[in-house]
């Protein structure tokens, strides 16, 4: 899997934030200069706006502070609970159940206030934004109003997101936070989705998606409504599986009808190509070859399997068998917003895993496990744009694709005095290729290097650009 880059190039974008041309500065310069028809020309000023900028930007290029900058694609978060925010980097020493009932059910169950939501949610999403995240998928909880204001917030600030109302009517949850039935729980998901469908009729930024919490936070009869809603209406959804192995035990014991989690999902139609399974740290061979036939995706959350000590995701595996593969913060079990976060995460989860592969004494094999950069650059945009259906949107810079980016600095050389010279945690000597610039920002950088953030086209993060 290789990391394409083009330097000193440009990114030709028009005003409803769709990719028209990739070239390089050289060859626009020469196209405005020769006066070539382009269609993008008959866009309302585009030649002008577009002359002015590619020469300003390249003179800019070779005048300013020498600072090592690039455009990367915008992150893709498959997996976070915005309304858990302020318990990241909470865990005590609980394990998944545990932690569920000690801090995240007593949290969640005050967006009850909008007051409280409001000011969650409006952290969370700058939060992502600031680490370069395009497209979150969203957990949010059952409250509809606060649900509605969250989808409202995102469209206004201007990120990619699918709104998620937990569902969850089963007892497994505490009086005081859960849908009372069935019937209660999907009447008040379709409140959500009407108001999305109110603020942003063609789904332009903001996605409804089906949220059932976890198989057994619902009862038979929502699990069989969410599954017609899903094929009646073409939406996606997104739930957890296999995350932990008491949580895959509380499974078999809830569903003993079923063979596995994953024939739970599907026994009720949610298991689909739409479908985004967070975790996915223990499924079978027969669950793997189920959720490959139903095209479902993956989400890897590597920071939350680890510091929730869930387990281990076998992301190799589900690669090479086809499976779509994103990554996922998982805020709050997951103690960062940050999807370059995750991204380092998980190249560490796969080396440790390689590492402490049972009875393998293949050393290629053990290396094949490991993720490189690039693939875990890739599960960060491309692949994360695979699982919630965006690919053709969204996750690279291709024309006709949408302008989801962010711009990296990563600084200047470190000085012969040995002041620094780096942004954020990045230091720079000076003889760094592409590569390892990248790797450098990949397991060093962090929020201050992305000085700019775009959501089809539209600058939603930084300093005001020039």
């Amino acid at each position: 899997m290789d990391l394409a880059i083009l330097e000193d190039y440009a990114v030709g974008v028009d005003e409803l934030g769709i990719i028209r041309f990739i070239e390089s500065n050289k060859d626009v310069k020469a196209w405005i200069s020769d006066d070539i028809q382009m269609d993008w020309k008959d866009l309302p000023g585009w030649e002008a706006s577009v002359k002015q900028w590619v020469v300003h930007s390249t003179e800019k290029a070779h005048t300013d502070d020498h600072h090592v900058k690039f455009w990367f694609p915008g992150f893709i978060d498959t997996h976070i609970h915005a309304s858990q925010t302020p318990n990241a980097g909470i865990f005590g020493k609980s394990t998944l159940l545990d932690w569920l009932e000690t801090y995240t059910f007593p949290l969640e169950s005050t967006f009850s206030s909008l007051s409280v939501a409001k000011r969650i949610y409006n952290r969370c999403i700058r939060r992502t934004l600031a680490a370069g995240t395009t497209t979150a998928a969203y957990y949010a909880t059952t409250h509809v109003p606060a649900t509605n204001l969250l989808a409202t917030q995102c469209l206004a600030i201007g990120q990619r997101a699918f709104i998620g109302r937990c569902m969850m009517d089963s007892d497994l949850h505490p009086d005081y936070y859960r849908d009372a039935n069935s019937a209660e729980a999907f009447s008040a998901t379709l409140e959500t989705i009407e108001h999305i469908k109110k603020i942003d009729p063609t789904y332009d930024l903001i996605i409804p998606i089906l949220t059932p919490r976890f198989a057994p936070s619902c009862t038979r009869p929502l699990l069989q409504e969410i599954g017609k809603l899903a094929k009646g209406e073409d939406l996606p959804i997104q739930t957890h599986i296999s995350e932990n192995p008491s949580e895959v035990a509380l499974v078999k014991e809830t569903f003993p009808e079923h063979p596995s989690y994953a024939a739970v999902y599907d026994a009720y139609g949610c298991l689909t190509d739409r479908t985004v399974l967070a975790h996915a740290c223990h499924l079978t061979p027969d669950e793997i070859s189920l959720v490959k036939q139903r095209k479902s995706k993956i989400s890897h959350c590597p920071i939350s399997n680890s510091y929730l000590g869930s387990g281990i995701c076998p992301v190799r595996e589900y690669l090479e068998e086809g499976i779509d593969v994103g990554l996922g913060t998982d805020v709050s079990g997951g103690f960062s917003h940050s999807i370059l976060v995750a991204a380092r995460e998980a190249s560490g989860v796969s080396r440790l895993r390689a590492a402490a592969a049972p009875g393998m004494a293949d050393a290629d094999a053990k290396t094949k496990m490991k993720l490189s950069v690039e693939e875990c650059l890739y599960l960060a945009t491309r692949g994360g744009a695979k699982c919630l259906g965006l690919e053709k949107k969204v996750g690279g810079f291709e024309v006709g694709m949408e302008f989801d980016a962010q711009t990296i600095d990563l600084g200047a050389a470190v000085g012969d005095d040995g002041e620094d010279g780096g942004m954020g945690g990045v230091d720079l000597w000076g003889k760094e290729g592409w590569d390892n610039r990248i790797a450098k920002w990949v397991f060093t950088g962090d929020e201050r290097n992305t000085v700019g953030v775009w959501v089809k086209g539209r600058h939603v993060y930084g300093t005001d650009p020039e």
